[in-house]
């Protein structure tokens, strides 16, 4: 008598829809090491630059000795039928549910199944307490919340050290994990404006911030440094390690965005803490409408309001000038802003007009206003390599305008050449009731 062995099944074949962040942690936590699953391409959006380049394969495993092809989202349908793909992921943030279930219609019309993975399967457990600070879009205000929260638990004798959500935009191999601590590091790191955006105010307020590609490498070796981890979120993206405190930021300026966009509604309804941020921007209706939304989506969490005051460095190179305004560029993209603090320092400190760059900008710049309208009349920093740097100041240099005014979190004095004069605008976090949030971190620590 024989027994007939049954052939191994075949892998599945998966594309993983990404845009250079969540797709390679989620790749690294679920796929990179189960032979069950063989991924055959990751597609990009959002990130100029991204497409055309491969995960590498010192990072992409055993699995994959020739590293991960990188494609651009529009191919979508093409590579899966020229690949025969099994199962589609979907793995970044920021998006609208119209544009999430559009690309589930097409991954479904073209035979695959389309897959939206949990916390569960794609959260890293810390063996420190972990408080982390998302929000519900891009440019809500995490950073600055980041900052004030390290700044409570300085007070508490703590240290800390931050882990932000990823942004591989340069060598990836080379960012398999990152530590910043100094400005050097930037510099050794080749940092584009949107990198510095995040790190300089840490390290500014004396605080070390880890990132990179690999975070379960980061994860343990922040935890070498630290008695508790500051997650520091990205877009609205949810945390890639479990929270024992989960602050949300909402967004008054923006009422109903915490139920039309993915995943800023899941990090509502996981929330401990809920911060209806810019309150001193926003109308009273919004502020309220908000948080009767919030109230509905998580009636467990604490909800808070904070305003976000600006200061400009100098008003003197603002006061009745004519006045070009950079803002975060995120917040300006696809974050859908058509203004930020840039924009309320220089009308507070006196400006006679904002000038509008958008007829006088050149290259990626100018491509930038055409894919997103919404920007026009305010310059996004957009820096995510030397070209698009150099487009940037050449748009500036081009525009007819007496200074320029930075609302962006870096001092970005270093790393643009022009020779019109240059003045920051800082924000920051204040509660409505104060110690509210401290009140919320010692009860965790204790």
């Amino acid at each position: 008598m024989t027994t007939s062995i049954e052939a191994p099944a075949a892998p599945k074949r998966v594309v993983i829809i990404g845009a250079a962040g969540r797709d390679f942690h989620n790749f690294n936590l679920v796929f990179r090491n189960d032979p069950a699953y063989e991924v055959v391409a990751f597609t990009a959006a959002q990130i100029p630059d991204i497409a055309g380049r491969s995960y590498p394969p010192e990072i992409a495993g055993a699995l994959y000795p020739n590293g991960i092809p990188i494609v651009d989202e529009a191919d979508l349908a093409d590579l899966i039928d020229r690949e025969a793909v099994d199962v589609a992921v979907f793995a970044y943030s920021d998006v609208s549910y119209e544009t999430v279930m559009r690309l589930s219609s097409i991954v479904n019309a073209a035979g695959a199944d389309f897959w939206l993975q949990g916390t569960r399967t794609t959260m890293l457990r810390s063996t420190k307490p972990v408080i982390s600070i998302c929000s519900v879009r891009t440019g809500v205000g995490k950073s600055q919340t980041t900052r004030y929260v390290a700044e409570i638990l300085k007070r508490t004798g703590k240290r800390v050290v931050s882990a932000r959500h990823p942004m591989p935009y340069g060598d990836l191999a080379a960012q398999e994990c990152q530590r910043f601590a100094t400005y050097e590091d930037l510099d050794r790191h080749d940092c584009t404006i949107e990198e510095r955006e995040e790190y300089e105010p840490h390290i500014d307020d004396g605080f070390v911030i880890y990132a990179g590609v690999d975070y379960e490498k980061i994860l343990r070796a922040a935890e070498e440094e630290a008695d508790v981890i500051l997650w520091d979120g990205g877009n609205n993206d949810l945390p890639f390690f479990v929270p024992d405190l989960h602050i949300v930021l909402a967004d008054p300026l923006r009422p109903g965005d915490e139920r039309r966009f993915h995943p800023g509604e899941a990090n509502v309804r996981m929330a401990d803490i809920v911060i209806i941020n810019k309150c001193d921007s926003a109308r009273p209706e919004d502020i309220e409408a908000v948080e009767a939304s919030v109230r509905e989506l998580a009636p467990k969490a604490t909800i808070l309001r904070a305003n976000s005051p600006v200061t400009v460095e100098d008003p003197s190179v603002v006061a009745g000038r004519d006045v070009v305004v950079i803002e975060d560029g995120p917040t300006l993209t696809h974050g859908g802003m058509s203004f930020g603090a840039g924009v309320v320092g220089a009308r507070a400190a006196g400006a006679a007009s904002i000038v509008d760059p958008s007829a006088h900008a050149v290259g990626s710049i100018a491509e930038t206003y055409e894919k997103y309208p919404n920007a026009v009349g305010i310059l996004p920093a957009m820096g995510y390599g030397d070209a698009q740097i150099r487009d940037l100041e050449a748009t500036i240099e081009a525009t007819p305008c007496d200074a320029v005014v930075s609302g962006t979190p870096t001092d970005i004095r270093r790393v643009l050449e022009i020779t019109k004069p240059i003045t920051r605008v800082r924000y920051a976090l204040e509660e409505l009731e104060p110690g509210r949030l401290e009140e919320a971190v010692r009860k965790l620590l204790s």
